[in-house]
């Protein structure tokens, strides 16, 4: 009988695609969902689907028993949120009590994806890796100080408790399948809706979400315990991105670039609106902040180690604007 794998997260953009390729490698999958969780991008796979919330300890205990392996991919992913508290409740005491649900069980091999986020930035175009220096006074917003603490808080448990985990380290994921959607497939579906006239002086790093559902599972295979990789793809200009993905949906790309302290009023006029609305803004304080280092990294390791490999950014930009643009997004 096939091995089983819990999934956290199996729902969302990432988890999904993970989903689909442990089933391929031979997996039984378990998939923890919060009862609310919106099912779609796991129709007709065959999982096992278990109800939880990395908040209720005794729904972990349940989902671990019997696993074999735990892929920790649920995350509180929002860079403003009106009560900040709760993503460190997501993302840092809900990982802890994962992990410690997961030693408990006897689990013999444990993935936490964490975030590039957590990692540090080098000046101007330099890509940056895992041994880039950082503290967690360096991280902006309470997204990415919540994802530094939940990868401190896993990597400890690695060197205290021996719990078998894995960090993977994913850049920013493209593609089909980001029905929430998350701010970066938001902000792909307003480009290619012509929304963004306009642009900062910054940079990503953009990666196919299949290619990083390939590496986790490559970290799950041939990782080595209490090691971090970065799963990503090419770095781009915001610029560059906006220009593939008017492309893509035969639009005239946006050509002028505003300086950040214009944009800035725009952002904390969002975020008041969204306390009235509840929406989620699409220029934020937070994202201001972060964009005044280029958000470059290189997954010289994964390559090294795993195997990993990724497709070309700009492949990977066009499927998500299709996808948005084919099911209406941004409108």
């Amino acid at each position: 009988m096939a091995a089983t794998a819990l999934v956290t997260g199996a729902s969302g953009f990432i988890g999904a695609a993970v989903v689909r390729r442990l089933l391929q490698r031979g997996w039984r999958v378990r998939a923890l969902m919060r009862p609310e969780s919106n099912r779609a991008n796991l129709d007709g796979l065959g999982v096992e689907a278990v109800t939880g919330r990395l908040e209720d300890e005794e729904s972990l205990a349940l989902a671990v028993a019997g696993c074999a392996a735990v892929l920790h991919i649920a995350a509180d992913y929002r860079l403003w949120a009106p009560d900040p508290d709760a993503l460190y409740r997501t993302n840092v005491t809900g990982s802890r009590a994962l992990m410690r649900a997961a030693l408990d069980a006897g689990v013999e091999r444990v993935v936490h994806t964490s975030s590039v986020a957590t990692l540090g930035h080098l000046p101007g175009d330099v890509a940056a890796d895992e041994e880039t220096p950082t503290s967690l006074e360096e991280m902006i917003g309470a997204y990415k100080r919540s994802k530094f603490l939940a990868e401190r808080a896993v990597l400890r448990m690695v060197a205290e408790d021996g719990l078998p985990a894995v960090v993977v380290n994913p850049s920013t994921p493209v593609g089909p399948g980001d029905i929430r959607p998350t701010p970066t497939g938001r902000m792909i579906a307003e480009a290619a809706r012509g929304r963004i006239p306009a642009f900062v002086n910054t940079g990503l790093n953009i990666v196919h979400v299949d290619d990083v559902a390939e590496g986790h599972v490559l970290a799950l295979e041939k990782g080595r315990v209490g090691q971090r990789y970065v799963l990503g793809g090419d770095n781009l200009t915001l610029a560059a991105i906006l220009a593939v993905i008017a492309k893509a949906a035969g639009r005239r790309a946006p050509t002028v670039r505003l300086p950040r302290a214009v944009v800035w009023p725009m952002a904390v006029a969002a975020e008041l609106l969204a306390r009235f609305t509840g929406v989620e803004p699409l220029v934020t304080c937070d994202g201001l902040r972060m964009s005044r280092a280029c958000m470059y990294f290189r997954s010289d390791k994964a390559e090294r180690e795993l195997g990993y490999r990724h497709r070309p950014a700009e492949a990977a930009l066009i499927e998500a604007a299709t996808w948005a643009l084919q099911r209406g997004y941004g409108r």
